[in-house]
Parts: C-alpha cells; structure tokens; sequence
C-alpha cells in the first residue's frame, strides 16, 4: 500500500455524529473538504490524534456502521 501524506487539519471544520447526543456519549467526528482524506476523531478528545481514511476506507466504515445494531 502506497504511503500518503498527512494533510494538514490545522484548518479542518469538525462536524459531529448525527448519532451523537448532549450527555458526552461515545461520538465521533469527521473533517469534510480534504481531497482524498477523510480525517475521524474522538469528540471527546478534540486536542488528540485523528485517523485519517481514504474516501473507499470511510465508505466500507459507513455501510458497516448502518448495518450493526451498535
């Protein structure tokens, strides 16, 4: 597998799961806008690392997640 740059997410816009609520639950965050990456943290940990995906990486993680009684 090809090793890609990390963008720079300095400047990302952070939206947070639709599924998330008010009570600080287990949420997750995703940066739109970065061509070829899909930058994903943990809400609660705003400040820590993000994971970032490729496009087919973040469209697999999706499906799964709609199909899992989570």
């Amino acid at each position: 597998m090809p090793r890609v740059s990390r963008p720079d997410l300095s400047g990302a816009v952070w939206r947070k799961s639709s599924h998330s609520n008010q009570e600080g639950g287990a949420c997750v965050e995703v940066a739109d806008g970065l061509p070829g990456a899909i930058p994903v943290r943990d809400s609660k940990n705003p400040h820590g690392p993000a994971l970032v995906l490729t496009p087919d990486a973040w469209a697999n993680f999706v499906a799964f997640a709609r199909n899992t009684d989570a």
